[in-house]
């Protein structure tokens, strides 16, 4: 929904942000700047001290609130006839949420950062990985940009994928590279390393045949 204001024959169209679990702080801004390009900031934050709004403008502030939070909100804050009440109900609510989301989301930065595919771990289960943190964290309202998910995934690479990291990083650009192009190179490398790894153990084991024929050690 859109609100237009008309001042001396020129009008601008502003979106009303919506509050979602994530938002809060970017919509709290929004929102503050749009009341008071209208002119309904001050029913929330009188100008002068002591000073009571203005009816009309309480009610439209009011309704210009309700429009931008989510329905079931609407419903439990169906009582306020304050815009000031509604407002602080959301902020002391959104900005514990906020405290928390912004903990979890460092504790999830910080395990971003040290992750590191372990030998042995499969190129897939570690990509799971990597792609399960950088979930939680979108739904904490932190979007992880696909270079950033490519370079993690390269920089947390064993020194087993050295060789194939340093030719991704030689022969591609990383800044247009899609994350799972990058996870198939790698287990394309991966596989190759498998298959030279049987077949050295074939030929390990045609060798040893070999060597117990000659020694007369058959069992």
């Amino acid at each position: 929904m859109t609100m237009v204001p008309a001042k001396e024959g020129v009008s601008m169209s502003y979106q009303i942000p919506v509050l979602t679990p994530v938002n809060y702080s970017v919509w709290a801004v929004k929102v503050k700047s749009i009341m008071d390009a209208y002119g309904l900031w001050e029913t929330v934050e009188p100008r002068n001290l002591g000073e009571e709004p203005d009816l009309k403008k309480k009610k439209q502030a009011l309704a210009f609130l309700f429009q931008a939070i989510p329905e079931e909100m609407v419903l439990q804050m169906s009582d306020y006839t304050d815009p000031k009440r509604v407002w602080e109900g959301l902020k002391t609510r959104y900005l514990g949420v906020e405290r928390v989301r912004t903990a979890r989301l460092a504790t999830l930065k910080r395990e971003l950062e040290s992750l590191r595919m372990k030998e042995g771990e499969t190129v897939d289960d570690f990509a799971a990985k990597l792609s399960g943190l950088a979930s939680k964290a979108r739904s904490l309202g932190h979007e992880l940009e696909e270079v950033d998910l490519v370079k993690r995934l390269l920089d947390s690479m064993p020194k087993s994928f050295l060789q194939i990291v340093a030719s991704i990083e030689q022969c591609f650009e990383l800044d247009t590279m899609l994350f799972d192009e990058a996870v198939g190179r790698l287990k394309a490398y991966e596989e190759r390393i498998k298959g030279s790894e049987k077949m050295e153990d074939i030929h390990g084991g045609l060798y040893l045949s070999r060597e117990e024929k000659s020694d007369g050690c058959m069992h």
